[in-house]
């Protein structure tokens, strides 16, 4: 007998943006694949009957590598468990989930998505920064920062980027911001387009360090900020008033 498999993706941080279908299949789980995304407040409260094993990345060293993750999934499902692989944000946005689900169905084991709030648009949202806006913009692009523009043959367009008058929403970019700054500046983005990088999702301890693009790079520096982070480039930053309370709060659906 074979058990099942749950890609279940737990938002953008804090038990208030996790689902309801997320929250139910956590509790019957056998085993729990997770890393640090979800935030200490989901993973502290992951059932004590459960199998935990962490996957997480520190310092740029995986835990675990994605294919150990993978075989060992595929390990726990034959033994009839309910495997949970417990994500931030959303599974299908730039979680993998894809490359597992591929490698699940191949081993013959069942699997079911749980789609999870993404922190591309609830992150922004809640210091009240829309990622679309009749005024503003009327497209958004999500792309990964985890790419070098400077690499011989980017897989991202950065010319077509940089002329587009929407919104871009970058996840995993702390480390490469200055370069992807000046590789939308050499390809025609205004300098004085104006950037928001938003640390630590819906957690306590969030903050919002902002600036103009040709210069974003060194204010981050200055600023100390680490990952995880949601980088936001577009007139739509203009809408964010670090006076104004979270829309978002907290803990809070």
């Amino acid at each position: 007998m074979t058990g099942k498999v749950y890609l279940v993706g737990s938002g953008p941080g804090g038990t208030g943006l996790l689902t309801q279908r997320a929250a139910e299949i956590i509790d019957m789980a056998d085993v729990i694949f997770y890393d640090q995304l979800p935030g200490e407040e989901i993973l502290t409260a992951l059932p004590k009957k459960a199998e935990k094993i962490d996957c997480g990345k520190f310092g740029g060293r995986h835990t675990l590598e994605q294919r150990e993750i993978e075989s060992l999934m595929v390990d726990r499902a034959r033994k009839n468990r309910i495997v949970v692989r417990l994500k931030g944000g959303d599974p299908f946005l730039f979680g993998r989930g894809g490359e597992e689900i591929e490698t699940l169905k191949a081993a013959g084991i069942g699997v079911e998505m749980v789609p999870g709030v993404s922190s591309a648009l609830a992150v922004p949202a809640s210091v009240g920064i829309p990622v679309t806006h009749r005024k503003y913009a009327s497209q958004v692009t999500i792309l990964t920062g985890h790419e070098d523009p400077a690499k011989p043959e980017p897989a991202l367009d950065w010319k077509l980027l940089a002329q587009s008058r929407g919104t871009i929403v970058i996840l995993m970019g702390v480390a490469n911001l200055g370069n992807i700054a000046r590789a939308l500046i050499a390809n025609g983005k205004s300098g004085k387009m104006p950037v928001a990088i938003i640390e630590r999702g819906l957690r306590k301890d969030r903050r919002v360090t902002t600036g103009p693009l040709e210069k974003i790079g060194d204010v981050a520096e200055q600023a100390g900020v680490k990952p995880p982070a949601v980088i936001v480039i577009g007139d739509v930053v203009r809408l964010y008033d670090p006076a104004q309370p979270d829309l978002i709060p907290y803990g809070e659906a």
